[in-house]
């Protein structure tokens, strides 16, 4: 049963991860015959929205296992299946649970691994970007099949099937052995968030060094609340510095983004951070250094002391929406 793979989380609810509808989308488009792999709780309720997306087969079990026993569990499994079915190419997605276990049943196939890629032209031949995403890169994967591709984030655009069937379910009788059941995931953390997902926001407001204070990014909040259904980042100097969680990290240690609007306030516009926010549909930049690199890609761009302007933008934005 050659073709192309997904490998898909999926939450207790059903929810299946942004990236593996990117996936999906994708490996549609290059083979219509499309299978999604999904284990864990609510797998089985996922598998409308698979099929919703391009998958024409789905290989689903609901076991807690593969959740409970982080990445060995679903790397045995996948593995068992890659070696019955032998598909060409198997995509994950760029989070850390994918990454895992894709570099885990790299290890057990020997196959090809390829991670940050940008474009996938065939089961064998992708592209990624280096150097900032300054120069495309063609890469040609060889080796035993299955090649194993992990997709960059929003590389692609996830669209639905208008009127797409359900997919064959296939159930995964898949024994784990007790010997890959040894490390446990003890505890979740989830952290309250207001408002849309960074990567899914349509307006990204974020903040560098230029706020000078992490008390400062109150501001952006302020914004992003004036704007509405807008989401804040941050670089990862300020980050690094503890003034905000790791998880508003854009650029190339962190996440990209593709809003309507990106708003660049006190960035300097270094490379690792572009590599994150520039295919942003339109670039606001705000900073008090007129030669700040973040103007060369910027659409409108504001020479000021972000603290002295930012004040009068949430007014303007305030007053607009009540008028």
């Amino acid at each position: 049963m050659p073709g192309i793979w997904v490998y898909a989380n999926v939450s207790p609810g059903g929810t299946v991860e942004g990236s593996a509808l990117e996936c999906l989308t994708k490996a549609r488009s290059i083979d219509p015959d499309v299978a999604a792999v999904a284990l864990g709780p609510g797998a089985t309720e996922a598998v409308s929205t698979l099929g919703r997306y391009g998958a024409r087969r789905a290989f689903v079990s609901d076991d807690p296992v593969f959740v409970d026993h982080l990445a060995q569990p679903p790397a045995f499994a996948l593995f068992q299946l890659v070696r019955e079915h032998r598909p060409e190419l198997v995509l994950f997605g760029p989070t850390y649970d994918s990454r895992d276990v894709a570099g885990r049943l790299q290890a057990m196939t020997g196959s090809t691994l390829m991670s940050n890629v940008t474009d996938l032209l065939a089961p064998d031949y992708a592209q990624t970007q280096i150097f900032g995403g300054t120069l495309v890169v063609d890469v040609a994967l060889s080796g035993p099949d299955p090649k194993l591709v992990i997709v960059k984030a929003k590389a692609f655009e996830a669209e639905p099937v208008e009127g797409a069937p359900q997919p064959e379910v296939v159930p995964v009788a898949v024994e784990v052995p007790p010997e890959l059941r040894r490390a446990r995931r003890v505890e979740r953390h989830a952290e309250a968030a207001a408002g849309p997902k960074l990567e899914e926001a349509r307006v990204v407001v974020a903040g560098g060094r230029g706020l000078q204070d992490p008390s400062n990014f109150r501001l952006l909040e302020e914004l992003a609340q004036a704007i509405g259904n807008a989401a804040v980042g941050a670089t990862r100097a300020v980050v690094d510095a503890g003034w905000v969680p790791y998880s508003l990290q854009i650029g190339q240690t962190g996440k990209t983004v593709k809003p309507e609007v990106y708003i660049a306030v006190g960035i300097s516009g270094a490379t690792q951070h572009l590599v994150g926010m520039k295919e942003a549909k339109r670039i606001v930049a705000i900073n008090k250094d007129r030669d700040a690199p973040i103007f060369q890609v910027a659409d409108l761009g504001i020479v000021a002391d972000a603290l002295a302007i930012l004040p009068e933008v949430i007014r303007a934005v305030q007053a607009a929406r009540a008028g």
